[in-house]
């Protein structure tokens, strides 16, 4: 038996802010921006939490799928971004969506959160121990941005998804496979400095800025490019897929530079990655989900089609799935 998506929404918040809303703020220009990073624009919350970001995405997936709150099982947040230290997001998700019989946890993984937590749903549903799993993945990364640093500051957004997992009665579709990997050396590169219990918030933190992003780029640029397209081409290996097996890579939504490499690693043509990050930027663990939604919105993805989902992130963490897409759009509708 295996775990299959049975619905799939995203939501972001509806302000957008384009790269010349930054070059008045700091030293940049658009050109700057997208060459490096292919951004174009983001989606910024300055008000609420991550759950109402969520809680939209949540609601449709219960609208796809015709089913009420009360029939969920477990609630799964993937985020950096919680709307609290305690209690849990997905504590406060089930009060906001009224799924009273759910219990739930919140998972961090940073950018590959969302990877984990569809690992860890499908895993459960296989053992019998849910029926109706909500696993989400999302950040309200302007939560801990300095707007002041120019070399992080763009790269993000706001946004997440939402997929509802069940058991499936056939083995042809569902998680098939995944590798996940991590390395906490990485932690030097990539990583909030205060906040934590290591270093909880003071006056001090506050005055040095401490509760935001600190990112090395280029370490962690390199680190990205490896760990991505290896991992991304060893899963096909495994699985004896080719590149024309594969009808989507839906990779992390962090780097154009470094989408691109890992695309060339599998084999694949630019006609099969899915980039949506020139509107949306870096949603940490909202990407995949919300590339995933656009494509089933959109009908690029039929059931039968073999998907590749990539990612990595602080930690460092990284992996991939195997997915075999099991909805289609147009019969539903």
């Amino acid at each position: 038996m295996k775990a299959i998506v049975t619905a799939i929404a995203h939501h972001v918040p509806p302000d957008v802010y384009d790269n010349n809303w930054f070059t008045k703020r700091i030293d940049t220009t658009d050109e700057w921006i997208q060459t490096r990073t292919g951004i174009k624009e983001r989606h910024f919350a300055f008000e609420g939490g991550l759950t109402d970001i969520l809680l939209p995405a949540a609601q449709e997936v219960l609208r796809q799928r015709g089913i009420t709150a009360d029939e969920i099982d477990c609630i799964i947040v993937a985020t950096v971004t919680p709307d609290r230290v305690f209690p849990s997001s997905a504590a406060i998700l089930q009060h906001k969506l009224g799924a009273k019989n759910a219990w739930g946890f919140d998972l961090s993984g940073a950018c590959s959160g969302f990877l984990y937590a569809l690992v860890t749903g499908a895993k459960m549903i296989e053992a019998g121990a849910a029926k109706k799993m909500l696993v989400l993945g999302g950040d309200k990364m302007s939560a801990i941005l300095n707007f002041d640093d120019r070399t992080t500051c763009v790269l993000f957004g706001d946004g997440g998804g939402a997929v509802l997992l069940e058991p499936s009665e056939s083995d042809d579709y569902g998680v098939v496979d995944h590798i996940l990997r991590m390395d906490g050396a990485g932690e030097v590169h990539l990583h909030q400095k205060a906040g934590g219990s290591l270093r909880p918030p003071t006056i001090e933190t506050v005055t040095n800025r401490e509760h935001f992003v600190y990112q090395e780029g280029q370490a962690v640029f390199k680190s990205a490019v490896k760990g991505m397209a290896d991992v991304s081409y060893e899963i096909m290996e495994r699985n004896h897929l080719t590149a024309d097996d594969v009808a989507w890579l839906i990779p992390h939504q962090a780097n154009l530079r470094i989408i691109d490499a890992t695309a060339e690693r599998m084999g694949l043509s630019k006609d099969k990655v899915m980039i949506n990050i020139e509107r949306f930027g870096n949603t940490t663990a909202g990407t995949i989900p919300i590339c995933l939604s656009e494509l089933y919105q959109t009908d690029r993805v039929k059931r039968g089609d073999y998907l590749v989902l990539s990612s990595f992130g602080a930690g460092y963490t990284w992996g991939s799935v195997l997915l075999r897409w099991s909805i289609d759009k147009k019969e539903k509708a």
